[in-house]
């Protein structure tokens, strides 16, 4: 079974609980925090990604109106 695609919005979503999970609480152990913060970096990794693809999505566009 694959996995189903993951959104710009997802992963924004799951960023934003990352940080709220370990601004909340105190008693996260070492290996948790670890976990967390790898997840957040592929997390962050996708989003500069995506941004990146739409960013030259537009720049293509924009370049098409002006032919």
């Amino acid at each position: 079974m694959t996995k189903p695609k993951l959104t710009y919005t997802e992963a924004v979503t799951e960023l934003e609980k990352i940080l709220s999970e370990l601004e909340s609480n105190a008693d996260v152990n070492m290996e948790i925090i670890s976990e967390r913060v790898k997840r957040a970096a592929e997390l962050m990794e996708f989003c500069k990604k995506q941004l990146h693809e739409l960013d030259k999505e537009l720049e293509k566009m924009m370049s098409e109106l002006d032919d």
